[in-house]
This record gives C-alpha cells, sequence and structure tokens, in this order.
C-alpha cells in the first residue's frame, strides 16, 4: 500500500517501550522497580471522583461541546484569577483530552514546510516528533549546555528569525526537572515584545510541582503578550488523573476556531464525567497536593543524594515536575547501555536520555514518582550494579 510520506517522521514515546519490556521481564519472574513513567503514583482525590460518579448518576453519559461545558471552562478562568490574578475569558478556554492535543494542534496550526519552530532539547518527545510530521524545521535549543540543564533566554532570543512561527517552552521542565524562574522569564518576555511574529506555547503542566516554596512564572503574568500565547496546562499532574485524560488550554482569539474544527475533526469532545471531575479538583481544597509535595520533596531529596553517590553519575537538583536527569558517562557506559543494564541486571525501569532529544547520549531520565523504599531499592540495586 502507498502511505504518506509524512507518517515516516513521526517518532513515538520511548517510555512507554520501556514500560512494556519491564514488564515482559515481569512476567518471566524478574523483580521490577519502575522508575520509568511519569505517572504520580497516588490516587485521584475522593470528591473529584465522587463528582465524576455523581456526574454519571445525573445522566451527563453524552456528547457534549466540543471546546469544553462552560462550566468547566469557567472554573478553568476561576483557578487562573486566583493562582495567578488575570483575567481571561472563558471563551478563549478549551478542554482537550490530555495535554497531547494542545502540543500536536498548536504545532499543527504552524507547522508546514519552510516554517521554523523553536524547541528545548531534551523535551517531551511528542513535540519534535510533531514538528517533523509537519514539515517544518525544527530550532532546538539546548538545555545540558547548563549545569542545572535550564535554558538561557538571550539564547532563545538569538534564534529567531522572519521564519520563526512558534516558540515552544516547558517549564518545569521534563524530562530534566529544571524549573527557570521568574528573572529570566521576565527577560525572555521583555525580548519578545521585539518579536510579533512570534507565537508563544508555554507547558505548564507541572505548575504545581515546585519545590521549596518558589512561586510558578506563568506567562499569564505578561498580558501585552497574551494574544499570541498559547498555555498548555490541565489536571494530570496536579490531580494525580493521568488516566483521566483531561487537559486544558489557553489559546489566542484568532486561533480558537481553527483548534476547535481540529477538535471536531480528531476527538470530538472530551467525556462529560471527567470535565465535572475537573471542575471538583479546581474548586476543591489543595489539601492533596499539598500532601503529595511534601512526598515529592522527600523523595527528591532522596534520589538527588542518592545517584551523586553512585560511581560516575552526576546529577543536578531538580527545582520542578517529579523527575531527576543524571549524566552517567562517568560510568564508562552511555545513557541507553546504563538504562539496559539498569533494567537487566538491577531490575530499574528507567529511561534513557536520547528518548527526550540528539544530544542526551550521556543522559538517563528517573521518575521519583514512586515510593522512598522503592527509590531507595533502586538506587541500592544500581550501586551494587556499578560495582
Amino acid at each position: 500500500m502507498k502511505l504518506a510520506t509524512n507518517l515516516n517522521r513521526l517518532g513515538t514515546e520511548t517510555a512507554f517501550s520501556v514500560l512494556a519490556e519491564a514488564k515482559a521481564l515481569e512476567a518471566k519472574g524478574n523483580p521490577m522497580i519502575h522508575l520509568g513513567l511519569g505517572q504520580p503514583d497516588f490516587k485521584t482525590p475522593k470528591h473529584v471522583v465522587d463528582a465524576a460518579k455523581k456526574a454519571l448518576d445525573d445522566g451527563h453519559h453524552g456528547y457534549v461541546m466540543s471546546n469544553g461545558i462552560p462550566e468547566c471552562r469557567q472554573a478553568v478562568t476561576r483557578w487562573i484569577k486566583r493562582r495567578y490574578n488575570a483575567d481571561v475569558d472563558f471563551e478563549r478556554i478549551l478542554i482537550m483530552p490530555g495535554g497531547k492535543p494542545t502540543m500536536s494542534y498548536a504545532i499543527q496550526c504552524f507547522g508546514e514546510p519552510g516554517a521554523e519552530i523553536i524547541h528545548p532539547t531534551p523535551a517531551f518527545p511528542i513535540y519534535e516528533s510533531m514538528i517533523n510530521y509537519t514539515g517544518s524545521t525544527p530550532v532546538p535549543y539546548d538545555l545540558t549546555e547548563d549545569k542545572d540543564l535550564k535554558f538561557n533566554p538571550e539564547k532563545i532570543l538569538s534564534l529567531i528569525t522572519d521564519k520563526t512561527r512558534l516558540l515552544i517552552l516547558i517549564n518545569p521542565n521534563n524530562p530534566t526537572g529544571s524549573f527557570v524562574e521568574k528573572e529570566s522569564i521576565d527577560v525572555l518576555a521583555e525580548g519578545l515584545k521585539k518579536y510579533p511574529h512570534v507565537t508563544i506555547l508555554s507547558d505548564e503542566i507541572y505548575s504545581r510541582q515546585i519545590f521549596d516554596n518558589k512561586e510558578m512564572p506563568s506567562f499569564f503574568h505578561y498580558p501585552e503578550l497574551r494574544e499570541r500565547l498559547i498555555v498548555l496546562e490541565g489536571w494530570s499532574k496536579a490531580y494525580s488523573m493521568t488516566g483521566w485524560r483531561l487537559g486544558w488550554s489557553f489559546w489566542p482569539k484568532e486561533l480558537v476556531g481553527h483548534v476547535n474544527k481540529l477538535l471536531i475533526n480528531s476527538v470530538s469532545c472530551v467525556n462529560a464525567a471527567a470535565q465535572f471531575a475537573g471542575i471538583a479538583a479546581l474548586d476543591g481544597p489543595d489539601d492533596s497536593i499539598d500532601e503529595m509535595m511534601v512526598k515529592f520533596t522527600q523523595r527528591r531529596d532522596l534520589i538527588h543524594k542518592g545517584l551523586n553517590e553512585l560511581p560516575g553519575v552526576e546529577c543536578s537538583l531538580p527545582g520542578g515536575a517529579f523527575y531527576a536527569f543524571p549524566k552517567v558517562t562517568g560510568t564508562g557506559m552511555s545513557g541507553a547501555e546504563f538504562c539496559k543494564k539498569a533494567m537487566h541486571e538491577a531490575g530499574v525501569a528507567i529511561v534513557p536520555g536520547t528518548a527526550f532529544g540528539k544530544t542526551c547520549n550521556d543522559y538517563v531520565r528517573f521518575s521519583f514518582a514512586a515510593s522512598r523504599d522503592n527509590i531507595s531499592q533502586a538506587l541500592e540495586n544500581i550501586k551494587k550494579m556499578l560495582g
């Protein structure tokens, strides 16, 4: 059969391949500690689950508006007002089945042959995959040039040309766990005023997973950029709702109609019960997030210390999300070799850095969305593996 050539340009998400291989080994009786997927190991808060059950009991089981029920979009705007003191029109909020559709639709809106899209590397792999799929030119900025894996605003601004359509930012970053604070975001936002032809896609899905009581420097703080701003957010990480497939995003007025058509042509709508659960999450208490962050902080400190005690391993301190991204060249192995050995000899599933970018051959990603006991055991197993 004759297939479209752009299918050959699509990448994938290696974390799921790692999971499949680890599960296959487990099925053969090999113990495995899973530190691969970026998924909180906590239950969805009870009041959120109860809201979904009530919605189903009340008959909310059919098709709804493609852009999301008004009640859910209005709940998002209330949350934005409380968090960032920003007033936004709920008609500019679109409810999505997770975060990936926002990535895909945003890149489809701007990507085509001849267009340039600036993106971080390492980064969540779907970004570069979709850039390549559209035939546009990926223009990476390399986070591994910084010892703390943070982006340099001046470097990003220097990459902008008259062909640049979209700038992608991920803060806090997946896979590095790095967090860029407000001072640097201020520099970037000020510099972007000179480039009105560039739209910004700010991936803020980890906005509630920031350590050391630091504040999230959301792009909602820069109203002068709002007419060319896309913000990717959602419920999955903050409320442990990864499997609910529920996200939201903010769009420039000019794009809302186009993206709504992409929704109609692809997924129709997000299921109603999940949206009522989302309302309960945003309007409800933050106790579950606070409790989660206490545990994530303990785990971060444990894995950061433990990784740096391993021979040949160096790891910067994660400032957000729940990932550590150590450099393993001192072990004499590449990241891919380290991961393969860890899985088959130490019984620890982690993801090679090359899953997130071509410049990351020397790195691996650990997700510390796992118990302290499992993290401690994983570190002990790898220590034995390294001799």
